[in-house]
């Protein structure tokens, strides 16, 4: 799916003891399942996956049940281009949607504006059903854009290249979150 895998299982595994903090893994790899149950054990506290990167609606209900029955947060992701309905069969099952606002597998993309209309529809859509899902935004993302997109109804904003890349890291998060 991409070409880059940056922290593994035995990654998370050696550093789970050190911190409370959630573990929120983003699997963008094609057959999630094959490294489900590593992320898992590793301990994980939710597991995204790709809704491109399953073979069908079959394969998707079966990761979702073996995250459920391993209690952990499941969430669903799509690509800029994937309209963001299909997911909606998955609502019920999921504590997040990640949408991505750029092509995966590398920080620094620009946000791609014609992503911003999924957020609303999928805010919508939750309400509509009365759901708690949240909505975590990833690609793009920086101060001159957050308000827009949380505008929208993102609740998370992944803002990687934002913070990371800049000269004062704990400023960049504080003009994020406004």
């Amino acid at each position: 799916f991409v070409p880059n895998l940056t922290f593994g299982p035995p990654i998370i595994h050696s550093i789970r003891s050190c911190t409370t903090l959630p573990f929120d893994i983003h699997l963008m790899i094609n057959n999630p399942d094959r490294l489900l149950d590593d992320f898992i054990h590793a301990g994980a506290d939710s597991i995204t996956f790709h809704i491109e990167a399953c073979e069908n609606a079959a394969y998707i209900r079966m990761l979702l049940e073996r995250l459920q029955q391993a209690h952990i947060d499941a969430a669903l992701s799509d690509k800029p281009n994937t309209p963001i309905e299909t997911v909606f069969p998955y609502l019920n099952q999921l504590s997040m949607v990640l949408i991505m606002t750029v092509e995966p597998g590398f920080g620094g993309q620009k946000l791609m504006p014609q992503t911003l209309n999924k957020i609303a529809t999928l805010r919508k859509k939750c309400a509509t059903l009365a759901l708690k899902t949240k909505i975590e935004v990833d690609g793009g993302i920086k101060p001159e854009n957050a308000s827009s997109v949380i505008s929208q109804g993102a609740d998370i904003l992944v803002a990687g290249s934002a913070v990371f890349g800049a000269k004062d890291p704990a400023f960049a998060i504080r003009t994020l979150r406004g």
